[in-house]
């Protein structure tokens, strides 16, 4: 690896170990064993390059929590799926999530932080688009991504709030497909 990947690399870690806003330059270079000078030649900024392992961590967290999801496309049981996927992984994506509150609540703070996010958002949303119902990303559309991508989007923020929150009380995948399911019969009119 070179330094900008060494660099991304330190960043992911000092992101899960410290989150956005604790993390120092000198952090990121200790952790990847790169040079000060290389973060602003590499980046721009130290905040573009936690913004950059940011996404990063978020995409190989959708990578992992896609994967072995079984059920036909856009089915419950595959909605279900995809929610036991995610929450299998929620002590090893419990720093992630919290570092995602912290970003979200720093963008504004942190010059070119939003532009970056919000950059990036659709490409998020296509993906769980993509894992919930089986169709690929490349067929999606912008009504897709704006309306059942920011749905799900909505969904996975607040499962994580509530994981955040207390672990205990917050849904299983059963429970959330459960929600899902009543709330379709519901809006449908179709419930017993």
């Amino acid at each position: 690896m070179g330094h900008k990947e060494d660099l991304l690399e330190g960043a992911k870690k000092c992101l899960v170990e410290k989150g956005f806003v604790r993390t120092t330059a000198r952090d990121i270079v200790n952790a990847s064993g790169a040079n000060l000078a290389s973060i602003g030649y590499h980046y721009g900024s130290k905040d573009a390059l936690l913004t950059q392992a940011f996404i990063a961590l978020m995409e190989e967290w959708g990578e992992a929590s896609a994967a072995g999801v079984k059920g036909a496309d856009g089915s419950l049981e595959r909605f279900r799926g995809v929610w036991e996927g995610v929450l299998a992984q929620h002590e090893t994506s419990g720093p992630i999530w919290a570092a995602s509150l912290e970003v979200a609540l720093s963008r504004d703070r942190v010059p070119g932080v939003g532009a970056m996010l919000a950059a990036s958002q659709a490409e998020g949303r296509r993906g769980l688009i993509s894992m919930m119902t089986g169709t690929p990303e490349d067929q999606l559309d912008e009504r897709d991504v704006r309306t059942l991508g920011a749905f799900y989007q909505a969904l996975l923020h607040g499962l994580m709030v509530q994981w955040l929150f207390d672990p205990e009380s917050a849904a299983t995948a059963e429970e959330f497909t459960e929600g899902m399911r009543r709330a379709a019969e519901t809006a449908l009119g179709t419930e017993d």
